[in-house]
């Protein structure tokens, strides 16, 4: 098995904290190690052939340096010119193990999850390895919990198949309220968690058919004899890159799909989207708050609150806020408003204020 890790996320749910520079993947949300190192310390057990980062040019450096300290570890750090979502990444990555290695089986998987049991995260892939060997295209599936609008979902048909992988009939883009009670009353409806096995040949040939200029635009790659030295292909790349529009692969090919399986995951999954999804995550105090960076930051009266900051604060008599401090900018907001976060970068790259980003 191969594992692509897509880590060149802009992380902008995690603003101010998260940098275009220094994004949640790359950031220590947890304590310790960061997002990306967790990713790839995760697979290990599995003892993949290679791992590939795909990373984009500003995080490249800072990428490499988080994982310098994996000696013996066969990794590559692959640039892209721009980011063109996950399609082209995808692509990417397959065309240069195919190059080597056609018929192996790839595990994309993003940089920037949180996965509490991590040894059912591993026999969850060897699940997805073989319905992958057998020519399906996988994805692992949530089981949802709560009626989440901040996912897409998949629907899958659960009848006949015990416990999966199960045949996919569609999947749907992120609901309204009302819809998300539904799909949570119905029972097979799974969130789709964006991570993904198949063999290398299937995906490309699944790519040709649905996206045929972008699986034209990456074939005329031509390799130098060492396929994995991909700083030799960057003129390529950056040729390519230019060629190709931006899309998902969810929208490019799992949607269009016909051999599309799902295995159901039950391994302690969050994609750590907002600041809101730190509670999941991380032990709440007795009140409801979690509290990051301070630890003599006070609340009083105060519960569900999600602090983050360096300095000493104090929040008194508040309920459901996210409140993060750094240096150059503070956010305040309702926790249910913190996927919007996202629009406070949208206007400050609006009015050119690009330091702040």
């Amino acid at each position: 098995m191969y594992v692509v890790i897509l880590a060149g996320g802009s992380g902008t749910r995690f603003w101010p904290l998260s940098r275009k520079l220094h994004p949640k993947q790359l950031m220590s949300v947890f304590g310790g190690k960061s997002m990306l190192q967790r990713t790839v310390e995760r697979v290990l057990p599995l003892s993949p052939k290679r791992i590939l980062v795909i990373t984009n040019r500003l995080q490249a450096e800072e990428t490499r340096r988080q994982l310098e300290y994996l000696r013996g570890v066969r990794i590559e750090v692959i640039e892209e010119p721009v980011g063109r979502n996950t399609a082209p990444a995808i692509c990417l990555a397959a065309t240069l193990i195919a190059r080597h290695d056609p018929e192996a089986v790839l595990a994309v998987l993003p940089a920037d999850h949180f996965i509490r049991d991590e040894e059912e995260f591993c026999v969850t892939l060897q699940r997805g390895r073989d319905s992958a060997q057998n020519g399906y295209l996988v994805t692992l599936g949530i089981a949802p919990d709560r009626p989440e609008t901040g996912y897409g979902y998949i629907e899958a048909e659960t009848e006949l198949r015990g416990s999966g992988p199960y045949p996919v009939k569609r999947f749907v883009e992120k609901p309204d309220k009302e819809r998300a009670l539904e799909f949570l009353a119905a029972g097979n409806f799974y969130w789709n968690s964006g991570m993904f096995l198949w063999r290398t040949d299937v995906i490309l040939d699944s790519i040709a058919v649905h996206m045929p200029e972008m699986a034209r635009a990456f074939s005329s790659i031509a390799f130098s004899p060492e396929i994995w030295e991909s700083a030799d292909l960057a003129p390529q790349i950056e040729a390519v890159y230019a060629m190709v529009a931006g899309e998902s692969i969810d929208y490019g090919v799992m949607e269009k799909a016909d051999n599309v399986e799902m295995i159901p995951a039950n391994f302690g999954w969050s994609d750590v989207g907002s600041w809101n999804a730190l509670p999941e995550v991380l032990e709440p105090d007795n009140d409801g708050n979690v509290i990051i960076g301070s630890p003599e930051t006070i609340v009083a009266d105060t519960t569900g609150c999600v602090v983050s900051g360096s300095k000493v604060m104090a929040l008194l008599g508040v309920r459901d806020l996210v409140v993060v401090d750094t240096p150059d900018a503070l956010l305040v907001c309702a926790r249910e408003k913190s996927q919007d976060v996202k629009k406070a970068v949208e206007e400050l790259e609006r009015r050119g204020l690009k330091r702040f980003l």
